[in-house]
């Protein structure tokens, strides 16, 4: 029986609800793969961008940033999409700014087109890192929800490795082409995967609920169990606006989830993105390129590692000891500038140790918790604030970095970042919970029993 959503009921043999599981997850992945992409796209091509005489040093760092100015954009534009329409179609549409941002760049002969497209790709980045874990989070089962949210990072930092692999190989504009094969992907084969049961159920729709319920789990699941516990966490009748963010569960979670986006950037995780080829070009290394794949790589692994333990060792338990970590990484590589040492291995270590606690813990987590801690009803909504946040400091850090490196150095850039991730240390052990392990509807729960006892 097929549905009209693209749903296809099937046996529940040798585990198929697992495969059905996967399968909608791997689409919904290339969303975030097509945001790791525009996110490295930067350091490769801005120095043939300059050698070309397309850009000056000034208006590549605007190239760069300029994807924060489209995600501020796209992150607040999105949340209507899936409050309305669905997490499913807000990731089919999401696909539209990548294809025509990148076809802009592909085709640019001038500073404008080149502009226009970055902010398209970074609309399209700002609206899938607003639902794509969203969609994950309302589909997984509570066991795994951890290892597949922290997949969604695993992807942006395959997204990232991979353009910087072929940024070695071939040309600025052939990296654009190559940028558009990912979100066309992402729109056809979304189009075959179902809506999330929870938004069904938001819209007091329960036979579709259901259907997607027994698709992902099988047939032999205690499904009515599990709708039942999504139905008694929302009413389907109530309204979201506004006013709501004035109630203790909903602020305080907002809270928690705007703190982690406030921090993940100002740990400076996006400078060493956007200007990998250049630091270890200043550190002393001649072949940048090949540097930029080795620390794509261990993104790649710390994010796999994450995954792979998230779900027993929890989220608080490993933002605080990457947070820990890339506080030390950030000390020891602005000591390296400061004594203006000729030891390349100690910048090299330690942005491995930076790269490092980054994936394992502030890369994967805050996307992860920001799609975890809200109720249903607000999920949508309060995502994209957040997420708007996230971007909004994200442009600011990297437009000012240039002028931080003026006033502070660049050992005293460095030594910022590493105050700032040490305080992001203590924000967690003060306000952020555990949520490993718990529903949804059990993490609405705590928050709205803390709002109850005031605290």
């Amino acid at each position: 029986m097929i549905q009209n959503d693209g749903i296809r009921l099937v046996d529940s043999r040798s585990n198929a609800y697992k495969r059905n599981l996967i399968i909608a997850s791997l689409c919904a992945f290339l969303g975030p793969l097509s945001f790791g992409y525009v996110i490295g796209y930067s350091s490769p091509a801005n120095p043939s961008l300059i050698a070309w005489g397309f850009l000056n040093e000034e208006q590549s760092t605007w190239f760069a940033s300029l994807m924060s100015i489209g995600g501020v954009l796209g992150s607040p534009f999105v949340a209507f999409v899936m409050e309305k329409y669905g997490r499913k179609r807000a990731l089919i549409f999401t696909s539209i700014p990548f294809i025509c941002g990148w076809s802009f760049i592909s085709a640019g002969m001038n500073v404008t087109t080149f502009y226009i497209g970055r902010i398209l790709c970074g609309m399209g980045c700002g609206m899938i890192m607003s639902c794509t874990p969203v969609y994950i989070s309302e589909m997984a089962p509570k066991e795994i929800r951890g290892a597949l949210g922290t997949c969604v990072q695993l992807s942006v930092t395959f997204g990232i490795m991979f353009v910087y692999v072929c940024g070695m190989y071939v040309s600025w504009r052939q990296l654009a082409n190559i940028g558009i094969v990912a979100p066309l992907l992402s729109f056809l084969l979304m189009l075959f995967m179902p809506e999330t049961p929870r938004w069904y159920a938001l819209k007091n729709r329960k036979q579709d609920a259901l259907k997607v319920l027994t698709w992902l789990r099988g047939p032999e699941s205690d499904i009515e169990d599990e709708y039942r516990d999504i139905e008694d966490s929302m009413d389907p009748n109530e309204t979201m606006s506004w006013r709501e963010f004035k109630r203790p569960e909903l602020y305080q979670p907002l809270k928690a989830a705007i703190g982690l986006m406030i921090f993940q950037q100002m740990t400076g995780i996006n400078i060493v993105m956007f200007y990998t080829v250049t630091i270890f070009e200043s550190a002393g290394f001649k072949n940048g390129n090949q540097s930029t794949v080795i620390i794509g790589a261990v993104q790649v692994i710390g994010t796999l590692f994450s995954s792979l333990i998230i779900d027993r060792a929890g989220r608080r338990t490993l933002l605080q000891i990457g947070g820990l970590g890339m506080t030390i990484a950030c000390f020891i590589f602005g000591g390296f500038y400061h004594v203006k040492s000729e030891a390349g291995w100690v910048a090299v270590g330690s942005l491995v140790l930076f790269t490092m606690s980054f994936a394992i813990s502030w890369g994967p987590i805050p996307m992860l918790m920001n799609s975890e801690i809200f109720p249903v009803r607000a999920r949508g909504t309060a995502s994209s604030i957040s997420c708007f946040t996230n971007w909004l400091v994200g442009f600011i850090i990297t437009k000012q970095f240039i002028l931080m490196q003026e006033s502070l150095g660049q050992d005293g850039t460095f030594w910022l970042f590493g105050l700032f991730c040490f305080i992001a240390t203590i924000f967690v052990w003060k306000t952020v919970p555990e949520t490993k392990g718990k529903s949804l509807e059990d993490i609405e729960l705590y928050f709205l029993g803390r709002a109850m006892r005031g605290i």
